[in-house]
């Protein structure tokens, strides 16, 4: 069995910068860490390789730095790694992500794809989804729990609003994984050294077979307009009285900012 992982190397949230001009993220010199929701997923994905003994590939599309994503994901486990990075693919929207993810898929193989929900700079969770719409297989959204994987078909557990379904699927089938799925393992010392002397496999654009007008900014059909990081503010109100006096008060309030 061959399972895949999706990662993304973002940007420590304390540290979030953005370019006025190109409305993306400044990446250069920025601590990054894996994305939280895809530590999730490797997890899930070794947890599996040791009921069954598949092969675990974690891979992920990014610039040059994104290669300590990939050591760290090694030093969890994980058996293989794929660096796919190409100038042609910055500005990528999450169609082209996606695109190119799943050109890169297509040359592993595979029976099971993992990722995180969402990654924690863009918040879209389209990505997943998109790749398993490219690959034309099933996949299952928000899983926190896997229940059982055999050799041809899956059952988990898929979080809603109120409780969970229960969903099988066969494989091949790629699913979102979130936060309440599992606690991600450190790296053992064993796997730290093991990533210190890994060579890191790269994919560029030729590798994978994708057409230039189908990735980075060329190939997305969606483009930021503008994007901007939130001004703390510290100016507050407190209302007092009884609870139809601060209903009133707060409803005054609001009328004067013009919000109802």
């Amino acid at each position: 069995m061959n399972i895949i992982v999706c990662i993304k190397q973002v940007p420590d949230t304390a540290e979030v910068r953005i370019n006025p001009e190109t409305n993306t993220l400044i990446r250069e010199g920025v601590p990054s860490i894996i994305n939280p929701y895809d530590l999730h997923a490797i997890e899930a994905a070794l947890q599996i390789k040791e009921k069954t003994g598949a092969k675990v590939t974690v891979i992920t599309m990014g610039p040059p730095q994104a290669e300590e994503a990939l050591r760290e994901a090694i030093s969890m486990g994980a058996d293989d790694v794929r660096l796919i990075s190409d100038r042609a693919f910055a500005g990528a929207d999450t169609w082209a992500t996606a695109h190119v993810l799943y050109k890169a898929i297509e040359k592993l193989g595979y029976d099971i794809i993992l990722c995180g929900k969402q990654a924690i700079d863009g918040d879209t969770a389209q990505v997943g989804p998109e790749v398993a719409e490219f690959l034309n297989i099933p996949h299952i959204a928000y899983i926190r729990k896997i229940e059982d994987v055999s050799d041809k078909s899956i059952k988990v557990q898929r979080l809603m609003d109120e409780g969970y379904d229960v969903v099988e699927s066969p494989l091949p089938v790629l699913l979102t994984v979130v936060k309440e799925l599992n606690t991600p393992r450190l790296p053992s010392l064993k796997g730290k050294m093991a990533a210190k002397k890994a060579v890191i496999t790269k994919m560029d654009l030729n590798a994978i077979g994708a057409e230039a007008e189908n990735v980075g900014l060329k190939g997305s059909p969606t483009q930021v307009k503008n994007i901007f990081a939130p001004q703390s503010k510290a100016d507050r109100k407190m209302f007092h009285g009884s609870v139809e006096e601060q209903v009133d008060t707060l409803v005054r309030e609001l009328r004067e900012l013009k919000c109802i």
